[in-house]
């Protein structure tokens, strides 16, 4: 494993990209973020706020033409796609600051909703070069999936997930544990090619889901390649063990093949739903992607060498209480 990783200028200028519709109370994130800062001796940072028709692609350019080093980006999941497909490629580190009813990259940083110790992951000054994929010219750190995953995100209201969290996924996927699996062919670094009747192709960069669940144990975000996870179960009994499976972290799963590649193409017998971390995309029948290696400086919890993103992230607020 190549690892590269750094520290932020002590006290760099920053931006904040929010999607005002994901915050309650945004006078209230502007005063604790800006006093945060402030606190550490950063400038105060520039805020841009996301629209409708721009969900943070413009905003995080414009965010990095005003002379930002780091971008904090609070949003859900489209926000944050939005801006890695800025900063892919760029000097600019990005910070996540979660926000909205699920967060994919949040999750893998072990941030869950904290604000606090998303601002203090960042003002620790740990950095991480990790690979981007990308698909249709758009950009993700986390993982872009066709099939069962993305049905299970559309059957999944933001009331369900703002009340009850990430377990509201599970009401989600119940609804299509019956449907008809997917048969695709799939095709890895212009390999033979593969046919499976398939649930779920999910192509990733990091393994974790929402809830923490571990789908791809070795996966690693700055590797050089993507990780393929083909789910094939076909009886609820199989649905069960592959679950099990997950969450004891056996060796073994049943139902699920692992890959890697650098290029991986996807194609459907029928147009499929798909998703980017975690937000749905149009449906299409293809699943085209291909990695950036080492393309986005992220923000990341002490130390920034682990293979898991998320080591270390509950202490990281209480080494910022002690240092000041």
């Amino acid at each position: 494993m190549t690892v590269i990783t750094g520290h932020t200028n002590p006290a760099p200028r920053s931006a904040v990209v929010v999607n005002p519709a994901k915050i309650d109370d945004l006078d209230g994130l502007r005063q604790t973020v800006e006093d945060t800062l402030s606190k550490a001796g950063w400038p105060v940072p520039e805020w841009f706020e996301t629209t409708e028709d721009d969900p943070g692609l413009g905003q995080t350019r414009a965010a990095v033409e005003s002379g930002a080093e780091v971008v904090f980006v609070c949003g859900g999941d489209g926000t944050v796609m939005s801006a890695v497909s800025a900063l892919a490629g760029t000097e600019v580190s990005m910070a996540v600051l979660p926000a909205g009813t699920g967060n994919l990259l949040a999750a893998n940083l072990g941030l869950s909703t904290d604000l606090a110790t998303g601002l203090a992951v960042a003002l620790e000054g740990g950095l991480r070069r990790l690979d981007v994929g990308t698909l249709d010219g758009r950009h993700f750190v986390v993982m872009a999936g066709m099939g069962f995953d993305a049905r299970m995100l559309d059957a999944t209201s933001d009331t369900a997930k703002k009340h009850i969290g990430w377990p509201a996924y599970v009401l989600g996927a119940v609804k299509h544990l019956k449907d008809r699996p997917m048969r695709v062919t799939i095709r890895i670094d212009g390999g033979e090619p593969m046919r499976r009747r398939a649930r779920t192709v999910l192509v990733a960069n990091v393994g974790r889901l929402q809830g923490g669940l571990r789908l791809l144990s070795d996966a690693q975000p700055d590797d050089g390649v993507l990780d393929i996870a083909i789910l094939t179960p076909n009886t609820l009994r199989t649905w069960v063990a592959l679950g099990w499976g997950l969450i004891r972290r056996s060796e073994r799963i049943p139902a699920l093949e692992v890959f890697r590649g650098s290029r991986i193409e996807v194609i459907s017998s029928r147009p499929q739903p798909r998703q980017l971390d975690g937000d749905l995309i149009e449906t299409s029948d293809r699943l085209t992607v291909e990695v950036m290696p080492q393309a986005l400086w992220l923000c990341v919890p002490e130390p920034a060498g682990h293979p898991d993103l998320s080591v270390d992230a509950d202490a990281a607020a209480d080494r910022l209480d002690r240092a000041r």
